[in-house]
């Protein structure tokens, strides 16, 4: 089972911070949302790379490559947690 931070995060955000989380979110919702986000991300550099050539292409390619290990990373995480999670008798 995943375990929350012993330390909550402050009730007061930065005032230069735009964006925020909400504290009250569990690990598996976080991790859920940032791997719909890092498919997000893969699917643009993947279409951005068809329409450039060149260092360009090579280095979208790159960010492409790097996302997709990170999403195969939360990915897993995700799926140790759905196997540790206690099953209802």
């Amino acid at each position: 089972m995943i375990k929350d931070s012993p330390n909550p995060p402050s009730d007061s955000p930065p005032s230069d911070q735009i964006f925020t989380v909400l504290p009250n979110l569990n690990s598996e919702t976080l991790l859920a949302n940032a791997s719909q986000d890092l498919a997000s991300v893969q699917a643009l550099a993947s279409n951005l790379a068809f329409d450039i050539d060149g260092p360009q292409r090579d280095a979208v390619l790159g960010v492409h490559r790097m996302v997709e290990g990170i999403q195969l990373m939360v990915d897993r995480v995700l799926d140790l947690h759905e196997v540790s999670a206690p099953t209802a008798n």
